[in-house]
């Protein structure tokens, strides 16, 4: 039992030898099978992929006494879970459709609320009373129009139903000079990842589906048994017709001749 155990480890170490030097000889394939589809991801995004731009504003919760509807809330400068509660109200009645209308009809941007309220996303800043918004477009002058006047409209809309509720603007969206997405460098890493990775993938599967044996030793390291004899190959003979001459082309034997002597064959 336990030389089984020791054959069939020391089977498992030779396939791992022998699949890594499998991949040594065939590195160049996997280099170059990489570098093609880095490219190729590259020209795709560069060609194919239409930049994002983002745009941001800062909006400060003010922490007084405030009431929504019929229930007062008391929030002092220490109590962050509450503030956290209250950026967090603030943020729903941003995604609102009254609100995202307003910000449509004002901006005088061709879009509907669907696409405006997927194009928005706001969260608090480091468990801060801050909340940052953030807009993304493909125009980064539209980008900026659109924070800016979500910056705008958005204080009297929580003013209007959360009574006694203040929102200060920390910080106004500018124009933004850089892509938030693609990333150039980051597709095409991954693109050549991928490459690499099925061209690997490749060599292995035709490795383990080759059904020939290439050598001697692969069948004494495996199996554990002694090589009783090797078949010679026909063709490693010095002349083009093999190992036996031009008899042996059509299965005959060289034949040996005597001086002055000739055969038919000749």
């Amino acid at each position: 039992m336990e030389n089984k155990i020791n054959t069939r480890s020391k089977t498992a170490e030779i396939d791992v030898i022998q699949l890594f030097k499998e991949l040594l000889q065939k590195a160049w394939i996997i280099v170059l099978a990489a570098i093609l589809t880095a490219t190729a991801a590259f020209c795709g995004t560069y060609f194919f992929v239409k930049p994002k731009y983002e745009a941001s504003i800062k909006l400060y919760v003010n922490n007084t006494s405030i009431s929504v509807g019929s229930v007062g809330v008391s929030i002092s400068s220490s109590d962050i879970t509450a503030a956290q509660k209250l950026v967090s109200t603030y943020i729903e009645i941003l995604k609102t459709r009254n609100t995202l209308n307003d910000v449509i009809s004002e901006a005088g941007i061709d879009m509907t609320y669907e696409q405006l309220s997927g194009r928005i996303s706001a969260a608090a800043v480091n468990s801060t009373e801050i909340f940052r918004v953030t807009v993304w477009d493909y125009d980064p002058y539209q980008a900026e129009t659109i924070a800016n006047m979500i910056a705008r409209i958005l204080p009297d809309k929580i003013a209007s139903i959360v009574e006694g509720s203040s929102v200060k603007i920390v910080d106004p969206a500018i124009v933004p000079t850089h892509r938030s997405s693609p990333s150039y460098s980051q597709n095409t890493m991954l693109g050549f990842i991928i490459g690499a990775v099925v061209a690997a993938a490749f060599i292995i599967l035709k490795k383990f589906s080759d059904p020939y044996i290439k050598s001697e030793d692969y069948i004494t390291q495996t199996f554990n048994i002694p090589l009783l004899a090797v078949i010679p190959k026909a063709d490693s003979g010095s002349d083009s017709y093999g190992k036996y001459g031009k008899y042996g082309r059509y299965g005959k034997t060289q034949k040996h001749k005597q001086p002055g002597q000739r055969y038919i064959d000749d």
